[in-house]
């Protein structure tokens, strides 16, 4: 049985600006530590803060963005659905972690490989919170196709048990009060790297229930893996072919077609931020993963560290990433996740990713002329030889 939700918003102003983010690899989950974005919007006199720093705003703008001033920078499914089936949004960049997605079963058990499933019982689970996008599912399901697809298994090869679940921990008093304002707050309340809550399936494994589950990133597996009671039979992350990875990946940057429009000085000065702060972390990587592993899946920072070494913290609309949202998009579309089908190359606004950049540089080179320069200045300076 489902319950019916709703979701709460504060009124609408200008001179704020909210953002959201999920427990990702992320520049804005780096950011949150850093602080710089919020200095960006200073500049403009913007306030900018956690939407749940606000208690009138509830969980639920995370999944269906009705706050016409939020940003979001998360995972893949929910955005899609939103541009599909309730508003228009606009898509700023995009960020790709080499995560893929793993099959596992009891450590004990006598299975080795992914043809020894072949009748047995595999895990799917179906969240009953029906206001918000059931990612979980859809990257569960998207990776048992792919695997079983790799080694020339279909579906009907094995048996699929689902799980309907509550998925109801956003409506909980305690996780609604006091507010908070930054998204790691919530893993004061919540100890994310032990919750099952983010692995919903394992108890049914553990029980016997089902004979295997697949588990969305490699670094929750290390996760389930540490308990000493089960291990991974396959991996999507070892494989070269990168268009096998997506699970809710790559990481999006979201903002609605009216901030677009309306205000694209709030949307440049978020991207100029992440780019800013993409660059610290590509040059800083130990430290942006002490910063992630408070709010990642890895097992801990070391581990964060191996994650994202290879990772471009700079969020881009480059043509891989873009293939990689299109081919979320296509499963969803496919399987009925979502009513509606559209032109990602439509939804992508690179304008507003270019614009941060340019003046990012300007911004830069204008610091920098200061000791090169007579009298210092932007791009614009002419007629003054720097050797």
């Amino acid at each position: 049985m489902t319950t019916q939700r709703v979701s709460t918003t504060v009124p609408l102003d200008w001179k704020q600006v909210w953002f959201t983010n999920c427990p990702m690899v992320s520049a804005n989950n780096v950011d949150q530590e850093l602080g710089w974005c919020r200095e960006e919007y200073k500049k403009i006199g913007v306030e900018y803060a956690y939407f749940r720093h606000a208690p009138g705003n509830n969980w639920y703008p995370h999944y269906i963005h009705n706050l016409d001033n939020l940003i979001r920078f998360g995972g893949l499914y929910p955005p899609i659905q939103v541009n599909a089936d309730i508003r228009r949004t606009v898509l700023l960049g995009a960020t790709w972690v080499y995560e893929g997605g793993v099959m596992q079963v009891r450590a004990r058990d006598k299975i080795f490989r992914i043809q020894d499933l072949k009748g047995k019982k595999v895990g799917l689970t179906k969240s009953l919170n029906t206001i918000k996008n059931d990612w979980w599912r859809i990257q569960e399901h998207m990776g048992i196709l792919n695997i079983l697809k790799l080694h020339d298994m279909t579906i009907d090869d094995v048996e699929i048990v689902e799980f309907p679940y509550a998925d109801d921990w956003y409506d909980k008093p305690e996780m609604l009060v006091p507010p908070m304002n930054n998204p790691s707050e919530l893993w004061m309340r919540r100890d994310h790297k032990r919750d099952y809550a983010f692995r919903p399936l394992e108890k049914a494994l553990l029980a016997g229930t089902v004979d295997a589950i697949y588990n969305q990133m490699g670094q929750l597996g290390q996760l389930s893996e540490a308990t000493g009671e089960i291990k991974s039979i396959f991996d999507l992350s070892k494989l070269p072919d990168w268009t096998i990875q997506v699970a809710n990946t790559p990481a999006v940057i979201t903002c609605t077609d009216v901030m677009a429009k309306e205000h694209p000085e709030l949307v440049v000065a978020y991207m100029k931020a992440m780019i800013k702060v993409g660059r610290w972390a590509n040059r800083n990587k130990p430290a942006a993963a002490e910063i992630l592993n408070r709010q990642t899946f890895y097992l801990d920072a070391e581990h964060t560290y191996e994650g994202i070494k290879h990772v471009d913290m700079v969020p881009s609309l480059s043509a891989q990433n873009l293939e990689c949202v299109r081919i979320g998009k296509d499963f969803m579309f496919e399987h009925g996740y979502i009513k509606n089908d559209f032109d990602v190359a439509e939804w992508a606004a690179p304008e507003f990713l270019e614009k941060a950049a340019i003046e990012v540089l300007e911004e830069e080179w204008e610091r920098r002329s200061w000791s090169k320069l007579p009298a210092g200045g932007g791009l614009d300076v002419e007629g003054t030889r720097l050797g």
